[in-house]
C-alpha cells in the first residue's frame, strides 16, 4: 500500500469503529489480505480502546482475514457472526482445477477480490471461504470452473487439509542484517540486494523494510519482488570463520 492507500485503509478501519461504538455489536472489514491483516493488527492495537478485535477467515491458518471489532460482552460468539461461508465445490478427480481457474472465474463475474477468502484445492474437490452475498451469487449461477463441470454445496464444514509447499535454501551469512539474507534468498551480491531494498522491494512480515542492515529473526518473513516469499526457518551455530548457518523456505 502506497500513502494515499494507507490512509484510506485506515480510514475504512477507523470507521469500523465508529460503527461499532454507535451500535454497540459486532463490525466487521470485507476480507484483507495478509499485509492488510498485519497493518489492522497493529492499527486496532492502538485504535479501539475498550473494544476488542480479532481476525479470522475461516480456519486455522487463513491467510485472507475479515477483521471484527466488538465489545467484549460479544466475545463468547463473534466468531459465530462473520459475514462469511464456506463453499465445497465438487468435480471429477481427474479435472485438475487450480486456485487460479477458481479466482478467474469469480473475478470474471465482476466480484471484488475483497469478496474471496482462502481458495484451498484438492483433488475432486476445493472449498472456498467468500462474503455471504457473493456466496449466494456463486452457488446459485456457477455451474462450471472454466470448462470443468462442478456441483456447489453451501452446507458442508470446512474439512480439508491446507498444505503450503516449500523449496529449502541453507548457507551461511556473514550475519542476520537483511541485505545478508536478502543476498542468499535472491541469490544477488550483497550490493544489489541492498539496492533493492533501498529501492523499496523488499518487505518483512508484510511491511516495507525500512534499512538494510536491519536484523531478522527465526519466523521472519521476507518478500523480494521478482524472487519470492521465505521464511527464516532456522538459525544453527556459527562457523569457525564466524559466519552463521541459516536455512530459509521459499514458497512455492
Amino acid at each position: 500500500m502506497d500513502t494515499s492507500s494507507d490512509k484510506l485503509f485506515y480510514a475504512r478501519l477507523g470507521d469500523i469503529v465508529n460503527r461499532c461504538e454507535r451500535s454497540g455489536a459486532g463490525c466487521f472489514s470485507s476480507f484483507l489480505d495478509e499485509r492488510q491483516c498485519a497493518a489492522a493488527e497493529l492499527w486496532c492495537s492502538r485504535n479501539t480502546g475498550e473494544l476488542m478485535y480479532t481476525l479470522w477467515g475461516g480456519h486455522k491458518d487463513a491467510m485472507r482475514k475479515m477483521l471484527a471489532v466488538y465489545p467484549d460482552y460479544c466475545e463468547d460468539y463473534i466468531t459465530d457472526d462473520f459475514p462469511f461461508k464456506c463453499l465445497t465445490f465438487t468435480y471429477r478427480k481427474e479435472d485438475k482445477l487450480t486456485h487460479r481457474d477458481f479466482l478467474g472465474t469469480f473475478m470474471g463475474m465482476r466480484l471484488k477480490r475483497d469478496t474471496i477468502g482462502d481458495i484451498i484445492t484438492g483433488e475432486g474437490m476445493a472449498q472456498v471461504f467468500m462474503t455471504d452475498v457473493a456466496a449466494r451469487l456463486i452457488s446459485s449461477t456457477v455451474s462450471k470452473i472454466g470448462k470443468t463441470g462442478i456441483r456447489c454445496f453451501s452446507d458442508r464444514p470446512f474439512e480439508m487439509e491446507v498444505k503450503q509447499e516449500f523449496t529449502v535454501i541453507n548457507g551461511t551469512v556473514a550475519s542476520l542484517r537483511l541485505d545478508c539474507i536478502v543476498s542468499l534468498a535472491a541469490k544477488l551480491s550483497r550490493e544489489n540486494a541492498a539496492r533493492l531494498i533501498r529501492s523499496e522491494k523488499v518487505e518483512v512480515n508484510h511491511f516495507p523494510a525500512e534499512s538494510v542492515s536491519a536484523e531478522l529473526h527465526k519466523g521472519d518473513i521476507l518478500s523480494v519482488r521478482g524472487c519470492g516469499r521465505f521464511i527464516l526457518s532456522d538459525i544453527g551455530s556459527p562457523t569457525k570463520k564466524d559466519r552463521i548457518h541459516i536455512s530459509l523456505k521459499k514458497f512455492v
